[in-house]
């Protein structure tokens, strides 16, 4: 598997079972709620953790937003250049890194293009990889760091359905990207500070006239557009 350097695999870890068990109890204290409610969050793991474990294990999906205030989401029209993405819908994560950029990056104040992916290579011998990631913001922000806390919200994943895969080389692309074409309710908010994320610090920058170069690369594994 030859990527780009650019693609970071998520940090390794192994949760034991006092992790999981915490893990589960908090889940299940959440999917028994009734109105939406930001999580008291005390445990001694990141929050990243947590919200991958929750994507993972237990079908969640994830909105990363700075709104603290969301009762209900609604679906709205889209404008991507993926048929996927370009639909009235409600759009949510099936990996909680991936949501947490939305919820630290600060749209509102600093005006900047984003590029960013999260995939899963698999194969025709069943091997699939770790989740791997690519974040970027406009380079002329990148220097202010326009970083906020926000929020991720979980929300119940019936409804949703998933991005079709792709093709890789000898790859298929399994991105956990979401969509309801109904309102979702969600179950809780967390929120998240830009320490939380893990990626922080490896954020790149990009030349917001070559964005279309850069979009190009993440499809066919082109070096970065300098």
């Amino acid at each position: 598997m030859n990527l780009p350097d650019y693609w970071m695999t998520r940090p390794a870890v192994s949760l034991d079972e006092e992790a999981r068990s915490a893990f589960d109890a908090l889940l299940a204290q959440i999917q028994s709620g009734g109105e939406p409610a930001l999580v008291s969050y005390t445990l001694p793991f990141p929050k990243w953790q947590f919200l991958c474990y929750a994507a993972e294990r237990h079908s969640i999906a994830m909105h990363g937003t700075g709104d603290p205030t969301i009762r209900v989401f609604e679906p709205r029209q889209s404008n991507d250049l993926n048929e996927f993405g370009n639909r009235k819908a409600v759009y949510a994560a099936g990996d909680g890194i991936w949501a947490m950029f939305f919820a630290v990056i600060d749209r509102e104040r600093y005006p900047m293009t984003i590029s960013n992916a999260c995939i899963r290579l698999a194969d025709s011998s069943g091997f699939v990889s770790e989740p791997l990631y690519v974040f970027s913001i406009s380079q002329n922000q990148l220097p202010r760091k326009p970083w906020r806390s926000g929020y991720v919200y979980l929300l119940p994943a019936e409804t949703f359905s998933s991005q079709p895969t792709i093709s890789f080389g000898p790859y298929e692309v399994h991105i956990p990207h979401l969509a309801s074409l109904v309102e979702v309710k969600p179950m809780a908010a967390l929120e998240v500070s830009p320490d939380d994320f893990p990626f922080l610090s490896q954020i790149r920058g990009h030349d917001d006239d070559r964005l279309g170069e850069l979009s190009q690369a993440l499809q066919t594994g082109a070096p970065w557009p300098e």
